[in-house]
């Protein structure tokens, strides 16, 4: 490189901006990395303490349908970019795989640390310079990025900009939406930040609350529906907390709940208790003489009903309606949770949100401020848990970053 070489500044050291800045680096771009951490890559080692689920291993169309609004303008990032690509990546990294027996893809060794370190020597053998403890403050007046360093406040005025600052789901990682603002006033269009893969408030009794907290409601199935038709349904766990419920079975279905209380103020989710027993089976059992038992006791023999599922009923039927068998047979397949909240953005996996697509181009440079290009969660988009999030910001980085180098270096046209 020599000293005329355009510098491109990074901003954020998560795996989008860390893909970017792979990109760039290889092409023999200078770039310089930015974030306010003292080390790269936190909220990426934080998620890989319990297996560091890389991506999904499902045919494509099926993946490039999971991010639901936002599957239009995610499929192009991950044909760019896709799960096959992120796995032979990680290969080259010299960290070998395996897939699981839900089709996730995980290290060998479960473990972030040791891909992270060997990410780190390459992008550091290939030139890009780090800047930790450089907490990004916007632009100046003339345009420059303004940066609170432990050396004071920095400006720097690279030739192009990749933000990939993360959402607002991890503050204390530094993923904390800080950038909105700053992002707003210079009319880049943001839609609001709000929780995703996240849990919900219910108001349980006293009683409740006290006794199963923390305890899960196994071997059941959940519905909801939207406005607009939509229907979600699926088998699986899920843990009630002190306020209400979370888990992977609420996780999956939390941006159709999100989305109904934020329109409607509440969100209803339909549990059914005994999802392998069919109504029929239920009403029979349910009818069935029970003598001198009480009904805990009934239920407990005839259909295996105990513990938190048997407490879940005494929360939304009076005990005049325990007694009473269309009902309790009714409701054991199909019982009312009227959640009021979502949890605070802060306790969820991710967020949604963010710089809205339409005020992008396909290179994901935003068009109200030519040469910043937007990468990784501060996009507005959400997935599921299962590898989704980091295929698609990793994806968002490679684009984000070929953008910079076709602006750099504008495709030859014939004359």
């Amino acid at each position: 490189m020599s000293a005329n070489d355009p510098v491109i500044a990074v901003v954020g050291g998560g795996p989008a901006g860390l893909m970017a800045a792979e990109v760039l680096s290889a092409r023999g771009v200078a770039v310089h990395l930015y974030d306010a951490m003292p080390s790269v890559g936190r909220k990426f080692l934080l998620a890989g303490r319990g297996g560091l689920n890389l991506t999904h291993s499902e045919p494509f169309e099926r993946f490039a349908g999971r991010f639901g609004k936002r599957s239009a303008q995610i499929e192009p990032l991950l044909r760019a970019f896709g799960p096959e690509a992120l796995c032979a990546w990680v290969h080259g990294l010299g960290i070998q795989t395996f897939v699981g027996t839900s089709g996730r893809v995980f290290p060998t060794d479960m473990k972030a640390a040791p891909l992270l370190r060997a990410w780190m020597h390459r992008l550091r053998e290939a030139g890009v310079h780090f800047h930790m403890r450089h907490r990004w403050l916007g632009w100046s007046d003339a345009g420059a990025l303004r940066f609170a360093s432990p050396e004071g406040k920095v400006e720097i005025e690279p030739e192009a900009t990749v933000l990939a600052l993360g959402g607002a789901s991890w503050p204390r990682l530094g993923s904390d939406g800080a950038w909105v603002p700053w992002l707003v006033a210079r009319g880049v269009a943001v839609a609001p930040l709000l929780p995703a893969n996240c849990g919900f408030d219910i108001g349980w009794t006293p009683y409740f609350a006290e006794r199963f907290a923390g305890k899960p409601f196994k071997s059941v199935a959940v519905s909801a529906a939207d406005a607009q038709g939509g229907r979600f349904a699926r088998k699986g766990e899920f843990v009630a907390t002190a306020t209400g419920i979370e888990g992977s079975l609420v996780y999956a279905a939390s941006a159709l709940l999100r989305d109904q209380i934020v329109a409607e103020g509440s969100a209803t989710l339909w549990l059914d208790l005994l999802p392998d027993r069919s109504a029929e089976q239920v009403h029979a059992a349910v009818l069935h003489p029970r003598g001198a038992r009480s009904v805990a006791s009934h239920l407990k023999s005839r259909l295996g009903l105990e513990g938190i599922k048997t407490a879940v009923l005494h929360e939304v039927l009076t005990r005049e309606q325990m007694h009473e068998p269309e009902t309790l047979a009714r409701t054991i397949k199909a019982l009312p949770l009227r959640l009021v909240a979502a949890r605070p953005i802060d306790e969820a996996i991710s967020s949604a949100g963010g710089v809205r697509f339409e005020a992008l181009d396909s290179h994901l440079m935003s068009m109200a401020l030519p040469g910043v290009f937007c990468a990784g969660e501060m996009l507005d988009w959400e997935a599921p848990t299962g590898g989704y999030l980091l295929t698609a910001s990793m994806a968002s980085g490679v684009v984000a970053a070929q953008g910079v180098l076709r602006r750099l270096r504008p495709p030859r046209t014939e004359s």
